[in-house]
């Protein structure tokens, strides 16, 4: 590949996760292209590295499975200042359930109620909404109960490639192992408003 297509395709890739303004597949930017994994991989390589060079306020990411532009952390100050944002994080009890539903996935609404101790139809209805966790299926027991777990949204939202990126608990006994999940404050630095009042139900 000499350098002037070289240039073009990655000048391609830019534009085209610029416009995606989400993580694009491997498998998709390669095809759009029409270029081999292993192209698509040094070109990405190759813009890592210019954008690092540059003096730009973007970075291109691996996330949930693709790539993906987003702004330098180091900027957050200023784009905060910009949109006047104000952050605020999930709930503890959202917090809570989306750990356990994070680590021990699948699991069943009785699962995590046996470990929250509470019934959490609602959260689960919310973290559903916010497209945190989806239905991936039933147990096989009777009454065959809904299997929850997390979304490629999840994924991008805190930044994880794969689930396998996700701190491993400490090894610890059982109990211990249910208190961490119910006090876990893993994701407390989610980014997402939670607008709506907690019940005496969470």
């Amino acid at each position: 590949m000499n350098e002037e297509r070289k240039n073009e395709l990655k000048a391609a890739i830019e534009a085209i996760l610029f416009v995606s303004g989400e993580a694009v597949p491997t498998t998709k930017l390669a095809n759009t292209l029409s270029i081999s994994s292993i192209e698509l991989d040094e070109l990405i390589v190759s813009l890592q590295e210019d954008l690092q060079k540059e003096s730009s306020g973007l970075a291109l990411i691996k996330i949930a499975g693709g790539y993906r532009l987003c702004t330098k952390a180091k900027l957050a100050p200023y784009l905060q200042k910009f949109t006047q944002i104000v952050d605020k994080k999930l709930s503890q009890p959202l917090l809570e359930t989306l750990s356990i539903v994070a680590f021990k996935q699948p699991v069943t609404k009785q699962e995590i109620e046996e470990i929250r101790g509470v019934n959490s139809d609602k959260i689960l209805r919310r973290l559903v909404e916010r497209d945190l966790i989806q239905e991936i299926g039933r147990k096989k027991v009777i009454g065959r109960p809904i299997l929850y777990g997390t979304t490629n949204l999840f994924l991008q939202c805190f930044g994880l490639n794969d689930l396998k990126d996700l701190p491993e608990l400490p090894s610890t006994s059982y109990a211990e192992r249910e208190k961490i999940y119910q006090e876990s404050n893993l994701f407390s630095n989610m980014e997402i408003e939670d607008k709506e009042k907690e019940s005496t139900e969470e």
